[in-house]
């Protein structure tokens, strides 16, 4: 009995050869799809991208749209704020297919001028930080990504993700801006608030590259306390014991600093803190005041 043929991987084409877009080409090629087209805003760009991949691929500057060859996926990684664009020029094209984007803010109706033209459309966007588009696709396994968009392209957006070593959930629509902002509490957010510890520690005295080997174990165990706990039992320090006293020392360490930043910082987490642990109220009107 013959045995069944493998069912084919389409085809992808993908628009912003930036960190993502790079990565997405390297990690999706390795799992076996064809990488059919490369756009990045200079050919150059794209160029570099595409000589990470063991295959010819178009290769076009953004302003060269119209000379986009056919493929079943369009990938759209460009900046939330050219994706409208991209889709206006993506709808005078003679042929369709499938288009998803990888913002996180924004739904899939922002393609909706391609679904009016019978376009299946969509989004993809990865939960993970991506610095560095030499990782390829060992910066996207084991990642969480948000699907949403037509039901006709869910089933593909998360077959993808799974060939991706990823998975996924879903979300209405109308929340992306929500869930997006959730996404850069824990990311972005973090590493500014990193970089203000190390402000802190180099008014101590230390370098910051010293102030960082110091700081990121800490780091790491708090991460690691998440992973097994409620926000509410991870939670150490100061805050969690009502160190009264500690609290009037910090406050006052800040301010004579002049850190308005971190004394900013530090009030309005140190709520959180405390409303986390439901206890010493006496701290929180403390750090009201301030």
């Amino acid at each position: 009995m013959p045995g069944r043929k493998r069912k084919q991987k389409p085809e992808v084409s993908i628009i912003g050869s930036g960190r993502l877009g790079t990565v997405l080409a390297v990690a999706l090629a390795s799992r076996g799809y064809s990488i059919r087209s490369l756009v990045a805003r200079r050919a150059q760009k794209a160029r570099q991208a595409a000589t990470l991949l063991d295959a010819e691929v178009q290769v076009l500057a953004a302003k060269q749209l119209r000379l986009l060859q056919p493929a079943d996926v369009f990938l759209i990684t460009v900046p939330d704020d050219q994706i409208a664009g991209v889709a206006a020029e993506l709808s005078r094209l003679e042929f369709t297919g499938t288009a998803l984007h990888t913002s996180g803010a924004l739904s899939a109706e922002v393609l909706a001028p391609l679904r009016e033209r019978g376009w299946r459309i969509g989004s993809v966007h990865p939960l993970m930080s991506v610095s560095d588009a030499r990782e390829g696709d060992a910066a996207l396994r084991g990642g969480y990504w948000s699907v949403e968009g037509d039901k006709s392209v869910l089933s593909l957006a998360k077959t993808i993700v799974s060939d991706l070593g990823g998975k996924s959930f879903s979300i209405r629509s109308e929340d992306k801006p929500l869930y997006h902002a959730a996404a850069v509490m824990v990311s972005g957010n973090v590493t500014a608030l990193f970089d203000v510890a190390l402000e802190m520690l180099v008014q101590c005295g230390l370098t910051r590259k010293t102030a960082r080997s110091v700081l990121l174990p800490l780091i790491a165990s708090a991460v690691h306390n998440l992973e097994t706990k409620d926000p509410a039992r991870a939670l150490t320090g100061t805050f969690s014991r009502g160190d009264l006293e500690t609290v009037k020392r910090h406050l006052a360490a800040l301010k004579n600093k002049d850190l308005a930043d971190a004394l900013e910082l530090y009030r309005l987490l140190g709520q959180r803190s405390l409303k986390l642990t439901k206890k010493h109220p006496q701290i929180t009107q403390i750090l009201k005041s301030v």
